[in-house]
């Protein structure tokens, strides 16, 4: 008896013993070392990004108009256009995304062929190249709809490209909330809607928030798509159906096309850079801030 107890404890101090296995520790240092790698490439593209760009930037400059092609001036109607586009493609995909994602997590089962269907398409459309979608926003919007190159044309078209990350996201943080609310809700005898909005949602709203994120970045830094919907123009455009250059087309004219245009290219580029650092910083701040006093809510 004794024999075997002792057999039992040193197979299990070999097992679980305090000395972690080889291959853990391997393990553990390949994924410290890619998020390591992750986090130095980041660092480095905005150290390089604001080190080449900030001598050139000024207040002048993110408010005067373009001159000789770009090399001089500023990007005052450029910065405009982008957030009219930007503006455009939010307004129509988040009310889209959102009912699409609340129509997956809520009112279908995920065996059902009409959400299977769904989520396949979407997961088509995520992958799909950016310059498929701009001859599409062109064929469709500019040319059938007579759109023409126009903000609303290139909005419309980031709206179909954000929609996938959007629902993804938006449907895998409503699959998250626990079904406890839910229960607690049917046992309260709230309606579906009520607790829809009272409760689930609120509750989702830090994965909403991610899909938003992510779709604003990618939105925000969009070239293939917007050079076949929105234009070149730099001028300060005086509705949506004019066309509008946005500033990611902007800084690839400057860099590639514009002999001398790299400083403004450069200051351009920390302008975008810094908007998106901004956008995260600000949806991350509201989503926290939001939870924490849902947390307090429940704990009271």
């Amino acid at each position: 008896m004794n024999v075997a107890s002792n057999s039992t404890e040193s197979i299990y101090s070999q097992t679980f013993g305090s000395e972690e296995p080889m291959s853990e520790r391997v393990a553990s240092l390949l994924v410290c070392g890619a998020a390591a790698c992750v986090a130095m490439t980041f660092l480095w593209l905005v150290f390089d990004v604001f080190w080449s760009g900030l001598p050139f930037l000024s207040f002048d400059f993110l408010v005067d108009v373009p001159s000789s092609a770009g090399r001089r001036g500023g990007i005052g109607p450029i910065l405009v256009s982008t957030l009219l586009i930007l503006g455009v493609c939010m307004v129509v995909s988040l009310p889209l995304g959102l009912g699409a994602a609340l129509f997956l997590s809520e009112y279908t089962s995920e065996n059902t062929t009409s959400s299977r269907l769904v989520r396949y398409s979407l997961d088509i459309l995520a992958g799909v190249p950016s310059i498929v979608f701009g001859l599409f926003g062109n064929a469709f919007f500019c040319i059938y709809l007579g759109m023409g190159f126009s903000i609303l044309s290139g909005g419309l078209t980031l709206a179909c490209m954000v929609l996938p990350l959007l629902i993804r996201s938006a449907e895998e943080g409503l699959r998250s909330v626990p079904d406890e609310y839910r229960a607690g809700a049917a046992a309260l005898a709230l309606s579906h809607t009520r607790a829809l909005f009272q409760i689930i949602l609120p509750s989702a709203l830090p994965g909403i928030m991610v899909g938003l994120v992510l779709g604003l970045g990618r939105a925000i830094a969009e070239t293939a798509a917007l050079i076949f919907t929105s234009g070149y123009v730099d001028r300060f455009p005086d509705s949506l159906m004019d066309s509008g250059r946005a500033l990611s087309i902007h800084i690839y004219d400057l860099s590639m096309n514009v002999p001398g245009g790299n400083n403004n290219a450069y200051a351009s580029a920390t302008v975008l850079l810094a908007l998106l650092l901004c956008i995260n910083a600000v949806a991350n701040t509201f989503a926290h801030c939001w939870h924490r006093n849902l947390t307090a809510e429940a704990s009271t």
